[in-house]
């Protein structure tokens, strides 16, 4: 698609740098999740790899070509997905990895990080200040800071996954696609607007957490005070001028759902699909939920996009009403 940053043919160069255990990940109609929803559904499951999230495509391009260049040391920072997989994808090509993340970040996600041999930084306050402790660090040690959705490495490794949807039958009418940072969108966005440019991309987000969001529908960088959702993997309050260029030219839609329905989605599929899946994962069942005649007879295509969730919060979510 011309526009983004991104390029179709970088991108499937890109499917060659990443480990396999990312790639061909199940897609599948879910027909016990239709009744209650009122179309076709199928899922996307980005959590059965090693860090549990869509975050290793893109990792996988940028540890590919840093260990190329000579690279030794890079840095991040993380709500706790991105650090994982940075995490382990640099352990297996012998860079040094430094995460920054905020203290309040799940434990399980930052235990994670730990055992996957990362140097762990912790912050007060929330992502946008560990990005900003991120770039000090980079900075002042001269080393490569990795921005998730700002990166290509990131967009691009993430848009595999549409390459992956464009290639796969039989059709689909639309994707909903959880919406942060934005190298998920833009990346599938890319992908879907240049192959595939009659499905509808409708991207998601809490209403806690809708800087993106707004961004997009004034089509101006939008700004918020604060977050207010338990989706922590989607809860930016800053977002990138460059990203929101590329998210303009590829979502046909951006949607803002309640946290009620972020856990009525989480225990759907739980109960309907068999899967343990963190807030940010459910927000396209959440979608569909809030707005049931849009999608009434159609073939939606949702990506659960990660599972690190932290036990005890998912059992008092989840088994609230159970």
């Amino acid at each position: 698609m011309q526009g983004t940053r991104l390029d179709t043919a970088r991108i499937r160069a890109a499917r060659r740098l990443i480990d396999p255990v990312f790639l061909d990940t199940p897609l599948y109609r879910c027909e016990a999740l239709e009744p209650a929803l009122g179309c076709s559904v199928s899922i996307k499951l980005e959590t059965a790899n090693p860090v549990r999230s869509f975050k290793g495509r893109g990792t996988e391009v940028v540890a590919s070509l840093l260990a190329e260049h000579g690279r030794r040391a890079v840095v991040c920072a993380s709500a706790g997905n991105l650090g994982q997989a940075l995490a382990w994808s640099g352990r297996s090509r012998g860079l040094d990895v430094t995460v920054v993340a905020s203290r309040s970040a799940p434990v399980a996600k930052l235990d994670r990080i730990r055992a996957l041999g990362a140097r762990l930084e912790l912050v007060d306050g929330d992502f946008d200040r560990a990005r900003e402790r991120a770039a000090d660090l980079a900075r002042h040690d001269g080393i490569r800071l990795v921005e998730d959705s700002l990166d290509l490495e990131t967009c691009e490794g993430a848009a595999t996954i549409g390459l992956e949807l464009v290639e796969s039958t039989p059709p689909f009418d639309a994707v909903l696609i959880a919406l942060g940072g934005g190298a998920m969108a833009t990346g599938v966005g890319h992908v879907i607007k240049a192959l595939a440019p009659g499905v509808e991309v409708i991207c998601v987000q809490p209403v806690g957490a809708p800087a993106m969001t707004y961004s997009w529908r004034e089509r101006r960088v939008i700004t918020t005070e604060s977050t207010d959702t338990i989706a922590d993997g989607v809860a930016g309050r800053c977002p990138i001028p460059a990203v929101l260029d590329d998210l303009l030219l590829v979502a046909d839609d951006a949607v803002l759902v309640r946290e009620a329905s972020i856990v009525a989605g989480m225990r759907m599929l739980l109960h309907h699909g068999g899967l343990v899946v963190e807030p940010s994962a459910a927000l396209g069942v959440a979608a569909i939920q809030e707005n049931r005649d849009r999608f009434a007879g159609r073939h939606v295509v949702t990506i659960v996009c990660g599972s690190n969730v932290d036990v005890d919060a998912y059992h008092r979510w989840v088994g609230a009403t159970s």
